[in-house]
């Protein structure tokens, strides 16, 4: 699978996939997707929800080629979680 080409700014990218997520894809999430990845696509709005990211946004990018992708997970602050060496 080749990357898409962004062609929004990664400023712009998270502005516009905060406000989708917000305004469209949370209030169709169940309690049961609790911290699960949610790969949006900025520009349509469509959203695929996974335990496992590269599979939410590899269904997304199989049903929307092209699509600019804001990965969220729901109830949490970020995406993913830096650790520092044990």
């Amino acid at each position: 699978m080749s990357a898409t080409a962004p062609r929004l700014s990664r400023e712009e990218l998270a502005r516009r996939g905060d406000e989708t997520y917000t305004r469209r894809v949370l209030p169709c999430l169940r309690p049961e997707d609790d911290g699960k990845f949610v790969a949006v696509d900025v520009e349509s709005g469509a959203f695929e929800v996974d335990e496992d990211d590269h599979a939410a946004v590899s269904r997304l990018h199989r049903r929307t080629p092209g699509a600019q992708v804001r990965l969220v997970r729901a109830g949490h602050p970020a995406a993913h979680r830096l650790r520092r060496g044990q």
